[in-house]
Parts: C-alpha cells; sequence; structure tokens
C-alpha cells in the first residue's frame, strides 16, 4: 500500500501530542498556584471550624483559627486570599460592615502581622451585613444607591486601615468604585488597591455562598443592580466606567458561564483581569465527583484552565487549595 501522495497529509498535528514530555513543551497556557486566590468566610467566636453543607470541604473560620488555614495555602504555593465576613448582629443600614473589631477587620490584622507577604482582599459589599439581605439601605423596596455609597466607602476605608492590601467592592453600586478611591485617598490610604467586581451578572451560580455568608435577600433578588447575564456590549461599558473612576482590578462573575465576557475584557482592556470560579460551579464539580459522575482533579483543573486560557490573570476559587496540590 502507498502511504504517499496527495492523499495522505504532510501536516500531521498528532506530531506533537506523542508523550507528555512533548504536549509540556507546546502547552500555550500554564495553570500554577500563583494564579489562584482563596475565599475564606471569617465569623465571630474563638476556635469556630464550621463546616459549610453547601460547599462541600469550605469552612467558616473564628479569626485564630483562619490563620492556621491560611498557613496551610501559604505552604501549598497560595499567595492571595479574599476575606468574607459574617458580623454577630445585623441591621438595616449594614452598620458592622465597618466596625473595626468586626471579623474581617481582626483577620487582617491578624493575617498581616503573622504573614506580611500574604496579598490579603477584603469584599466590600453590605449584603452579609444588612438584616434584609440587599447590598445597601433600602428607600422603600429599592437599595438607595447613593447611601448606600457612603458606607461602602467607610467600609473600604476600615479595611484599608486594618492593613488589606486591596478592597473588592461587589455590590454593583453606581459610582462605588470612585466613592471609595476617593474615601482611599482621602484618609490616606493611596497605596490601597482597588479590585473591582466590575462585571458582576444576576446568576443562579451564588446559591451556595449565599448560604455560606447568610447573605439570602429576605424579599425580591439583586436583578435591579447586578446585571442581565443576556448582556454582553454593557459589560464593556461597566468595565470602563470603574477604570475611569479608579479601579486597578477588574473582575467578571461568574466565571464558567461567561468565559466570552471574560474575553472581551482581556481584549479591551490592559488592567490585571481577575474572575471568580463562584460557588454554584464549584458546588456542581464536588456533587458530581461524589456520585461518581466525573474524576473531580481533572474536571477542576480542565475549568481553571479554560478561565486563564480565556484571559484571567487572577481566578478566585474555592479549589485553590485542591488544585496546589494536584499542581505539583
Amino acid at each position: 500500500m502507498n502511504f504517499s501522495g496527495p492523499n495522505f497529509p504532510v501536516t500531521r498535528m498528532r506530531r506533537l501530542r506523542g508523550s507528555a514530555e512533548l504536549r509540556a513543551l507546546v502547552r500555550e497556557t500554564q495553570l500554577t498556584p500563583n494564579d489562584f486566590c482563596y475565599p475564606l468566610f471569617v465569623v465571630e467566636g474563638e476556635n469556630v471550624v464550621q463546616p459549610i453543607q453547601a460547599l462541600p470541604g469550605q469552612h467558616r473560620w473564628s479569626v485564630d483559627k483562619v490563620v492556621g488555614e491560611v498557613e496551610a495555602a501559604l505552604a501549598e504555593g497560595i499567595r492571595s486570599v479574599i476575606l468574607f465576613g459574617l458580623p454577630a448582629g445585623k441591621d438595616a443600614e449594614g452598620s458592622q460592615a465597618y466596625a473595626d473589631n468586626a471579623p474581617v477587620q481582626r483577620a487582617v490584622r491578624e493575617l498581616k502581622r503573622a504573614f506580611p507577604q500574604l496579598v490579603v482582599m477584603t469584599d466590600v459589599c453590605l449584603c452579609q451585613y444588612t438584616d434584609h439581605g440587599h447590598c445597601g439601605p433600602l428607600r422603600g423596596d429599592t437599595v438607595d444607591n447613593d447611601a448606600a455609597l457612603q458606607i461602602l466607602a467607610q467600609t473600604a476605608v476600615s479595611h484599608a486601615r486594618a492593613g488589606a492590601d486591596l478592597v473588592a467592592p461587589s455590590d454593583m453600586m453606581d459610582g462605588r468604585v470612585g466613592a471609595i478611591r476617593a474615601a482611599l485617598d482621602a484618609a490616606g490610604f493611596q497605596p490601597t488597591g482597588i479590585l473591582s467586581y466590575a462585571v458582576k451578572f444576576a446568576s443562579a451560580y451564588y446559591g451556595p455562598f449565599r448560604e455560606a455568608a447568610d447573605s439570602k435577600p429576605s424579599f425580591g433578588d439583586r436583578r435591579s443592580y447586578q446585571m442581565d447575564s443576556a448582556n454582553r456590549r454593557e459589560a464593556l461599558r461597566e468595565a470602563a466606567l470603574d477604570l475611569q473612576e479608579g479601579a486597578d482590578w477588574l473582575m467578571v462573575k461568574p466565571a464558567l458561564a461567561y468565559l466570552d465576557i471574560l474575553r472581551d475584557l482581556r481584549e479591551h482592556f490592559a488592567l490585571p483581569l481577575a474572575c471568580y470560579n463562584v460557588s454554584g460551579e464549584y458546588s456542581m464539580i464536588k456533587a458530581a465527583a461524589a456520585n461518581g459522575w466525573l474524576d473531580e482533579k481533572l474536571a477542576t483543573l480542565e475549568t481553571l484552565l479554560s478561565m486563564k486560557r480565556a484571559g484571567a490573570d487572577l481566578i478566585l476559587t474555592y479549589h485553590a487549595r485542591e488544585a496546589a496540590r494536584w499542581l505539583v
């Protein structure tokens, strides 16, 4: 049989796929533990390590216990964390968000004292702190955008005072990046950066997080301030506004169902770009793996790789520690 001539390919793509070593040499996207930011939930009290049912493998930590968890993550190559707080009490304004002795502020101080090299980010939002679960004080049944800006700015300053390297507003109020930047600068925290949840969609994928953070709205939903998942061009407008207002990073949330948006931002903006591998994305893999329906390691690493390939410089993921171990 003649194996030459025009009926057989000259270019054979399989030549560079024949071994693990060859595949590594031509791999276009590399995933490393430096790409991960580890989300952590901090609560009041001492000696608290409380499993989160909807996020298998994740916990709520008291400040004394979160230090040990971060120490273990650092040993595995994780270089950054983002903190979410659960207060002891809530009110209509979310005033515990900016209390100097609240869990996030205390955790920031302890983590920066223990690990000065750790990059500590803090989520700036009010939904965990308001008794109605919305991301700002209400005027009737609507969030008062401009009243929320004042509280968000005050919260960001309290995080910076505690030692946060970056504050991350996730509320989706109009003008919040500018308000936070002005407040930080006025308080003498010009070096504190802003990682903006610039493009945050109203999403069903947030379900497990709302259990973890006790932040489910007591009525209605958040569609009047979070983005409509049908909109793509609008994401560029949101990101451009945050850039004009002083954002240092941009973020897309959720990640997996919005990789097209992530790629759009990568092509249009030179700022560092993050994405949030959110709770529902994490829990879906965990549930399927627990039932033996897929290989958790392979599915997780493929998912995270897709986010980096789409353009993310940083991936916020609950899989951070496991993925870091799997990449060794």
